[in-house]
């Protein structure tokens, strides 16, 4: 959501191009910073009316190429450029030429949004089904087992003690 409205924006804007006060002035006497005052006269300038309205917009690979080639082709500054493409954001170009810098057109493109994709970790299966019969399993399967019933013994053994310590602890505070 903007912070400004485009009713704001506009009166503003024709108030500088009317009166023919200084951009400075305007601009401190409405609360304004000077750059983004400057950036709504260059887009008015350009694009009218609708270069102030709001603008969601996502751009391809292949726009982004060809707004970087029209800039450098052109010798034309970012805010110039900003201006003709209707860009809104200021930092826009030097994200995309840094992009373009370090990987090529490869890097233009838009990330996927989300988390990434990772395979589901493979667990294992300690509670896998057994052989019923114990004389059929190796001694290794026997000595896992063992092993894996300990700890869960374990396990309960140290929760029932914290529970009861806690107990202890909430009957002696009163």
């Amino acid at each position: 959501m903007s912070k400004y409205t485009t009713q704001f924006k506009l009166s503003v804007v024709q108030q500088y191009l009317t009166v023919q006060a200084g951009l400075k002035t305007i601009a401190k006497q409405h609360g304004i910073e000077q750059a983004m005052f400057r950036r709504w006269v260059r887009s008015f300038r350009q694009h009218g009316e609708s270069g102030l309205a709001p603008k969601y917009s996502h751009y391809n690979a292949a726009f982004k190429l060809s707004v970087l080639q029209h800039m450098w082709d052109n010798h034309l500054s970012q805010q110039e450029t900003n201006a003709y493409f209707d860009i809104r954001s200021p930092t826009c170009l030097n994200q995309w030429s840094a992009q373009y810098d370090a990987g090529g057109m490869a890097a233009l493109e838009p990330a996927p949004k989300g988390r990434k994709k990772s395979p589901m970790p493979i667990a294992e299966n300690n509670t896998a089904p057994l052989p019923i019969d114990d004389e059929t399993r190796s001694r290794e399967e026997l000595i896992a087992e063992n092993k894996r019933l300990r700890l869960e013994v374990a396990y309960i053994k140290k929760y029932n003690a914290l529970v009861q310590a806690k107990a202890q602890s909430a009957q002696q505070k009163p």
